[in-house]
């Protein structure tokens, strides 16, 4: 982002464009208090226009997300559309938005601004799941999608997220070009939304589109649900939008007595008040799904985030709660998809993964002859990518990351939390236990262990050294790291490969992306460890993902212990990084 200066030009531009009265007063009691640090925090660079859109907190700011910010994104979206597609006036934005805090406020700017430059709004008037606005923009036709979340970040965030034609999130060089586009219309074309849904422009078009959605969900389920009954399991959105279109799907199989609903969590909340962090990865946040669970003694929970693009599970073995990570549950639907698939369209069928994602998958493809491929992180590359190869008629049945994202092509190409929670409970059902299962699978293909965890970093400059201190650590890779020699390194910030033949990476490599990559040798007990760290494109974290492979749980458990100890005192040994607190006293 570039600097802007000097500070009270800037806040006094700030007053001139914002016709909002609460962002308004933010900055004018800033100035009144003389806070400057705080303005320059807030006006001083512009928030950042990527292949994620926008997220950030909901507050006063050139830098924040707000409805002055949220105007102009979409009047430079606008512009961008009409100068680059024929037809984009026609054809028409789909808007949606979930249960947070403005979210339908700033639609409503988003939409006033489209219908200001002369496009079709697509409008949804009631809380939507994320995977709808994909969904509805590839079944009616549009020209783009915008989504109003923040997905499972805090109350206090917001997000703006961009889908192009084909259903998928924009990638790059069209972010570059939206963010120039941003730039050059600053200037608000109309605050007014009063008049929005009288005008011509505006079409409502949820009914239709939740029906059709519902009915191609519970069509692809259809297939593959054998039994007239399913498992009855606790059900938690996580004060999200979720529950409505799970209700509504299983009402469609005729299965929705066998959920029980997580009372206290079960409608929209924007503040999340039962939840530290409404992310089902995060310690504590199925606390409350456990209780019911074992109040009603029940087994299995399904739950979703807030905007339900995410899905996790947790059984209870014995008496203990295992929560899967998104690695096994990615594996569990893979397989599950793959073993009812007519043989002869296996060879031609493809499963996607990130590059961060378990190499499980790979095992499991390269025995039983389907094809498999990774992309980088986030589903903008694996949609992008299914669709690619079905151009080449090479199908995807099916791409997961584990961050807690399945994506089922035959619905939309995204991560869908709710085909996926369908889907999984159904699996389910057949095999009578998903932790059993998994167990079979381990037998089969072979252990492999995941151990994801994060450094939290204070700033963007912290994570920079870091990045370049490993990077000086050998010429042009260190030997040996946690103990092990190196087997293969990969930066795709220097667009280094050490496997590939000419040592450019198969993967796009660009300067920022700050993502290494390490293949470490065998050790006594396993058959080897990988890990990537890589710099999160939402969070001040730094992310690490870590699997070793051996013959039982433990022995890759212990494998992968060994090398993030290692790392810890070789790579992250610095007082300004903070470790995810469950893996501080991590036990080797």
């Amino acid at each position: 982002m570039d600097s802007i200066s000097p500070i009270n030009t800037l806040a006094q531009e700030w007053l001139r464009l914002d016709k909002d009265p609460v962002t308004r007063a933010e900055i004018e009691s800033l100035l009144d208090g003389g806070q400057t640090t705080e303005l320059e925090k807030r006006l001083g660079t512009r928030i950042g226009f990527g292949t994620a859109g926008l997220r950030a907190h909901m507050q006063a700011g050139f830098a924040r997300l707000n409805s002055l910010t949220i105007i102009q994104t979409s009047q430079g979206l606008a512009e961008y559309l009409l100068k680059s597609y024929s037809g984009a006036a026609a054809n028409g934005i789909v808007v949606g938005y979930d249960a947070r805090h403005n979210s339908k406020k700033f639609a409503e700017l988003a939409a006033a601004a489209f219908i200001a430059k002369g496009i079709r709004v697509l409008w949804y008037d009631d809380l939507v799941h994320t995977p709808m606005v994909p969904y509805g923009v590839v079944n009616l036709g549009a020209v783009a999608g915008v989504m109003v979340t923040a997905s499972h970040n805090p109350a206090q965030d917001n997000g703006y997220k961009v889908y192009g034609s084909n259903g998928c999130q924009i990638n790059s060089p069209e972010d570059v070009a939206i963010a120039t586009s941003i730039l050059e219309n600053l200037e608000p074309v109309t605050w007014d939304v009063s008049q929005l849904h009288t005008s011509p422009l505006l079409r409502s078009v949820l009914p239709q589109i939740k029906a059709k959605y519902l009915k191609d969900v519970c069509g692809f389920i259809k297939g593959y649900l054998k039994t007239p009954s399913v498992l009855t399991f606790v059900y938690t959105p996580l004060h999200g939008v979720g529950l409505q279109y799970m209700t509504a799907g299983l009402e469609q199989l005729g299965v929705n007595k066998s959920m029980v609903v997580v009372q206290h969590q079960a409608q929209p909340d924007p503040d999340f008040p039962t939840v530290k962090y409404p992310n089902p990865e995060e310690a504590g946040a199925l606390d409350l799904a456990m209780e019911t669970a074992n109040k009603h003694g029940i087994r299995l929970i399904l739950s979703n985030d807030p905007d339900a693009d995410r899905f996790a599970v947790a059984e209870k073995i014995g008496d203990q709660w295992q929560q899967f990570t998104g690695d096994q549950v990615g594996v569990l639907l893979a397989y599950y998809l793959f073993s009812h698939m007519d043989p002869s369209a296996v060879p031609y069928s493809t499963v996607l993964t990130s590059a961060v994602s378990s190499q499980m998958l790979a095992e499991i493809a390269t025995k039983e002859g389907f094809r498999f491929s990774e992309t980088l992180t986030g589903f903008k590359w694996l949609g992008n990518t299914a669709l690619a190869f079905g151009k080449r008629g090479n199908t995807v049945i099916f791409a997961y990351e584990e961050a807690l994202g399945y994506m089922i092509p035959d619905i939309v190409h995204d991560k869908d939390g709710i085909t996926a929670a369908v889907l999984f409970l159904s699996a389910s059902s057949q095999w009578g236990s998903p932790w059993e299962k998994l167990q079979q699978l381990y037998e089969k293909y072979g252990y492999f262990y995941t151990m994801n965890t994060y450094w939290r970093s204070p700033e963007l400059a912290t994570t920079k050294k870091l990045f370049e201190r490993i990077q000086r650590l050998g010429n042009p890779f260190p030997v040996y790291v946690g103990g092990r020699r190196v087997l293969r390194w990969r930066d795709l910030s220097k667009n280094y490969d050490s496997a590939t033949p000419d040592n450019v990476p198969e993967l796009p490599s660009s300067r920022d992306s700050q993502m290494i990559t390490c293949w470490l040798e065998a050790g006594r007990l396993d058959q080897g460890v990988r890990f990537t760290i890589r710099a999160s494109g939402t969070e001040p974290k730094i992310k690490i993902y870590l699997e070793c492979r051996s013959q039982s749980h433990n022995l890759a458990r212990a494998g992968a212990a060994g090398v993030l100890h290692g790392l810890r005192q070789e790579w992250f040994d610095d007082a300004d990084l903070t470790l995810e607190k469950k893996f501080l006293d991590l036990q080797i």
